[in-house]
């Protein structure tokens, strides 16, 4: 089978393939090579790509050989996957945050993820581009850009953002330069940009995924999550990144519910499934965003769950006006980076005080569109032990889980919450920098509770997600409604790469 009739292929498709010998790992490589080429380095250039692995058709050539000897060593067998670039890999490949200061710098081992995924068969495709540090360098950044690989854009319309900071994770699934990608989320970074580019977007409890080897931002709230195409391509690949770490404690937290195969939980009944919709803050952000989360409602309604409306998480706005996760992300920041700086050989960069140094050096490309206030404050933040760090640390666990979720989840004896993903992609904008119309990402990433965002609908051919949310280790059920969902309506089709709308 020539593998340009693979195009919009799913993991299951590319399975099959592979598995009856109509394509070859190796031309399905060369296919996904060949459109980074043509979309993404050339003609739209939606820059989602920043490096393809060099070794990656030589990893495919080894994969067929092992298919054709040995078999399949899982679903993900010769399936190129894009990581993005704050994922360590102990190859030719570059892990930089997106950031000149640790460009030429080779981490020395594999992430978690990057190891599961190779034991697993996966072809680890390239790294995929990123708002720079994960959004955490300025308050004033537009997301997707990075000054290694420059600003990404949405596949649908290309003068509009693919959100972030997993922007190029989810652009590249969007287009079809990848069937499926790593991404990570501290708040937003997963669930913004699976809504902007019309894709799935999987957060994880925090410890579900490891950490280790994942350049950080917050130890509290960094977790990997995925994105696919359609959830069952999303939990195929959630269930091989999914493990315990020695590197990461998180991932050994004695409650911990993991699962190895989250599509068992693809197709189950809406019967009996209660759903709570917190209209209160999170219906407020967009109206074209709550319009498509209202037609939603109706159809998990005629699935047959029973619909909690309104069930509002009554800290809400507490949790909106609080500073406790600022502070808690500017500390664990400067801490998290210090210690990872110090596993990298860039020379010169050892520390944050490093990189704001070399971005003043280097401020011609660096700091050309914004500044660097974030990293700044960070910088000037105490230790992990200072009361202001640990009292945020109690209020975000006591708004968000206690008051929050935990809370309504309880009270109304509900399985998920249902909310808009946010408003729909705004235009890119390097002058002002780009933030969005608000999302509804917040409570879970301060909780470090799963949640999902999932196509729901179109507003001008610009995507509109939901969000479904649940308490911790609850994937499996956010799965099984968000596939419900998905088959029931449908709604997904590939970009058409507008220039303007």
């Amino acid at each position: 089978m020539n593998p340009w009739s693979l195009e919009n292929a799913s993991i299951a498709d590319l399975r099959r393939s592979l598995l009856e010998r109509r394509v070859t790992i190796r031309a399905l490589t060369e296919r996904y090579i060949d459109r980074v080429h043509r979309l993404d380095w050339d003609g739209p250039t939606l820059r989602s790509v920043i490096e393809i692995n060099p070794d990656a058709l030589e990893i495919a050539g080894a994969l067929d050989e092992e298919l054709r000897t040995r078999g399949p060593r899982g679903p993900l067998h010769g399936i190129p996957i894009l990581l993005k670039d704050n994922i360590d890999t102990a190859d030719r490949m570059q892990t930089s945050a997106g950031s000149l200061a640790l460009e030429g710098s080779h981490a020395g081992n594999d992430a978690g993820v990057a190891r599961g995924l190779r034991e697993a068969g996966a072809v680890l495709l390239g790294k995929a581009n990123m708002s720079e540090w994960a959004n955490f360098r300025s308050p004033h950044s537009s997301s997707g850009w990075s000054a290694r690989g420059g600003q990404c854009r949405n596949p649908y319309a290309l003068d509009r953002t693919p959100s972030g900071s997993s922007s190029g994770s989810a652009a590249a699934v969007a287009a079809d330069l990848v069937t499926a990608s790593i991404g990570t989320e501290t708040d937003g970074s997963i669930i913004s940009p699976a809504s902007a580019c019309g894709v799935v977007g999987i957060k994880p409890t925090v410890g579900l995924t490891s950490r280790a080897g994942v350049i950080p931002v917050s130890r509290t709230q960094d977790t990997v999550g995925v994105f696919g195409r359609s959830v069952a391509d999303a939990a195929t690949l959630l269930g091989v990144v999914t493990g315990s770490d020695e590197w990461d404690a998180a991932t050994r937290d004695r409650d911990r519910v993991a699962h190895r195969d989250y599509t068992r939980y693809l197709g189950l009944s809406m019967e009996g499934m209660r759903i709570g919709i917190p209209r209160e803050i999170y219906f407020s952000y967009s109206p074209k965003g709550t319009q498509v989360a209202e037609i939603a409602i109706e159809v998990l309604r005629g699935l047959g769950a029973s619909i909690v409306d309104p069930a509002d998480i009554t800290s809400g706005h507490e949790i909106e006006t609080s500073e406790a996760e600022r502070v808690i992300l500017l500390h664990e920041f400067k801490a998290g980076l210090n210690q990872y700086l110090a596993t990298r050989s860039a020379p010169g960069i050892t520390s944050l005080q490093d990189v704001i140094d070399f971005n003043e050096r280097h401020a011609d490309r660096e700091l050309q569109y914004f500044g660097q206030e974030t990293l700044i404050m960070a910088s000037q933040c105490g230790g992990l032990d200072e009361p202001a760090y640990l009292e945020a640390l109690r209020t975000t666990r006591r708004l968000s889980r206690d008051e929050g979720i935990d809370a309504v989840m309880d009270r109304y004896e509900l399985d998920v919450l249902l909310m808009p993903s946010g408003s729909p992609a705004i235009k890119i904008d390097l002058v002002n920098g780009g933030r969005g119309y608000g999302g509804s990402s917040q409570v879970a990433a301060q909780a470090g509770y799963p949640a999902i965002s999932v196509p729901a609908g179109y507003v001008s051919d610009l995507p509109v997600g939901i969000t479904l949310v649940g308490g911790a280790w609850t994937e499996a059920m956010l799965v099984r409604v968000a596939y419900a969902f998905e088959q029931a309506t449908r709604v997904w089709h590939p970009p058409h790469f507008i220039p303007y709308s």
